[in-house]
């Protein structure tokens, strides 16, 4: 997969950020938002605290709570992870 190479918060649920292929825009991830760990999001400033982690590569938002920058790269480029990795199988 990709590497993950810039994020940034644009508030309300909403990342910026630029993969190694060059593929960079906005994800929204509010469907995450008050569920499980992400309920964290709800305490003001934590949102915008993201950066990528330095060992794993994952997006994250402290020691605790991170994120797949895979997930959110199929997020970004429109790719049903299934299909993807059906195709890929296939090949």
């Amino acid at each position: 997969m990709q590497k993950l190479k810039e994020i940034r918060s644009l508030g309300k649920y909403r990342l910026w950020l630029k993969y190694e292929d060059g593929n960079s825009g906005e994800v929204n991830l509010s469907e995450f938002a008050g569920k499980g760990v992400f309920q964290a999001w709800e305490q003001p400033g934590i949102f915008d605290q993201v950066y990528i982690d330095p060992e794993s590569g994952a997006i994250a938002w402290n020691d605790q709570l991170d994120m797949c920058p895979d997930s959110v790269y199929f997020k970004l480029r429109g790719i049903n992870p299934e299909d993807h990795f059906r195709q890929k199988n296939v090949a």
